[in-house]
């Protein structure tokens, strides 16, 4: 799947090295339920049954995002929640530190975005993001993320409780046919 600056592939066991920074990096736990290390035993496990198992099986899908000339890893786009009956997903995206703000995650999601309406046939993703994650709603409403409901103290960060926003985009296609 290739967007203008980044494409998207599976994941591969030559990843189990990236991966095992990007899930015990600290600080980015606190965007999402994660609060001890993972194993590289445990992530390389991960890996095998996302080569061995599609979206409906395993309900999850993980993607890499690579800029495109590059093999190098740029962050990881995932679907979770998978709900084929009610054609819907949860959608989460992480860029690296030193690829942030270049665009890179409006493009991976876009193809996303692609994939679950065209390929997947679902009707609507949805995200999760902390009220203050400025860089993040930016992000999804630029995408036609539509607000659609407030989480009061719904997350424990840093010591401190955080409403928690959760953003949807419905493909109207069905309606227009």
């Amino acid at each position: 799947m290739i967007g203008k600056h980044i494409y998207l592939r599976a994941l591969e066991p030559s990843d189990l090295n990236i991966l095992y920074e990007w899930e015990n990096n600290i600080e980015l736990w606190k965007h999402g339920v994660t609060v001890t290390p993972y194993s590289k035993d445990t992530l390389s496990q991960f890996i095998d049954q996302s080569m061995n198992y599609d979206i409906y099986a395993s309900k999850q899908l993980r993607l890499i995002i690579c800029k495109i000339g590059t093999d190098t890893p740029v962050g990881c786009v995932d679907l979770s929640d998978f709900e084929p009956l009610h054609r819907r997903a949860a959608v989460g995206i992480m860029i690296v530190k030193e690829e942030r703000n270049k665009g890179l995650a409006k493009d991976a999601l876009g193809v996303v975005i692609n994939y679950v309406f065209n390929i997947l046939n679902l009707r609507q993703l949805y995200c999760n993001i902390e009220d203050d994650n400025i860089t993040s709603i930016e992000l999804f409403t630029k995408l036609n993320f539509i607000k659609c409901a407030e989480k009061k103290d719904w997350l424990m960060i840093e010591n401190s409780w955080k409403n928690e926003l959760t953003f949807q985009l419905i493909n109207d296609y069905d309606e227009k046919r």
